[in-house]
């Protein structure tokens, strides 16, 4: 029997239930799970956020797993599109195990893009679980639920983006509730997908201002070390004007005329020189057309102990 058709329900007695959901108030007296049920009471750490993240939210999402990883940390995320399944990818890329908790029964794929990120799940040696029953569809009701369980399976959450309002602070809020830390990375300001990550750090969440402060939250609540790994990283280092630009965008996405204005050129003159940095990679271009540095560019900027 292959690991993505084992089938297994455990409840309170059972020596599969996971110490730490105990924590909860009223914790769920069954689990419905798929693939390997040991995992769910071994160290995890939970990467969650938006599901409409920037460049910078996914680079962020991406850099939380690489480090768990490097840990030996198990990911915990909710399967969605956007930051959790950006989690999941990533954390399996790096060799780390992934835990799906779902919103429908632990049988049935929801959101469909999650089919394949599920399927490697179970392939690795992870665990796809729900405290729906088998079959059950996703209903608005469930996923607060789903929710409870994301925050009390790892003892930290770490949340990479978010907006306000945001499905993330009901995460966030049990975390804190049932003594397990909320790891937060800052945002522009200016940017709306980051007032909800913000407003959490003003209220009480730990920020993560970069990559060694991560590093340092994990060894000081999981008592591990990363192993670090050789990267190959492009070099987000560009001359000139161009590298003006590229360190403007990290900090909020900006339009052609705002551009422009802060190179104190032409629209014309100005869109030469961001399409060439698009063309190279070094930014890309929103949905809603402002440009932002991509996700290549972020990653070579936290790139903090590659070499050592």
């Amino acid at each position: 029997m292959t690991a993505s058709s084992t089938r297994i329900v455990i409840d309170l007695e059972s020596p599969w239930y996971p110490e730490k959901l105990k924590r909860l108030p009223s914790p769920p007296p069954q689990l419905f799970a798929r693939g390997n049920p040991d995992v769910l009471s071994e160290p995890c750490i939970s990467i969650i956020g938006t599901r409409h993240p920037t460049p910078y939210g996914e680079a962020i999402t991406e850099m939380a797993a690489r480090i768990a990883a490097d840990a030996g940390l198990h990911v915990v995320a909710g399967g969605a599109i956007g930051c959790d399944q950006l989690a999941g990818t990533e954390a399996l890329r790096c060799g780390a195990t992934h835990i799906v908790v779902l919103g429908s029964g632990a049988d049935v794929v929801y959101p469909r893009t999650s089919a394949a990120l599920i399927d490697d799940t179970l392939e690795g040696g992870g665990a796809v679980i729900s405290l729906e029953p088998w079959g059950t569809q996703p209903m608005r009701y469930t996923f607060p639920k789903r929710n409870r369980v994301i925050a009390a399976l790892s003892d930290a959450v770490f949340i990479a983006e978010a907006g306000m309002p945001s499905g993330t602070f009901s995460t966030a809020e049990c975390a804190m509730q049932i003594g397990h830390e909320v790891l937060v990375a800052p945002g522009s300001i200016f940017s709306p997908m980051s007032l909800g990550t913000n407003y959490l750090i003003a209220n009480g969440a730990t920020c993560i201002g970069d990559e060694e402060a991560l590093e340092v939250a994990i060894s000081r609540i999981y008592g591990r070390l990363r192993r670090y790994r050789q990267r190959a990283v492009r070099s987000g280092d560009v001359p000139g004007e161009g590298r003006r630009v590229a360190e403007a965008l990290v900090a909020s996405p900006m339009r052609m005329e705002e551009i422009a204005a802060m190179l104190h050129r032409d629209v014309l003159d100005a869109m030469e020189l961001v399409s060439s940095l698009e063309v190279d990679g070094v930014i890309e271009r929103l949905p809603d057309g402002r440009f932002a540095s991509s996700k290549e560019t972020l990653h070579a900027r936290t790139s903090i102990g590659q070499n050592r």
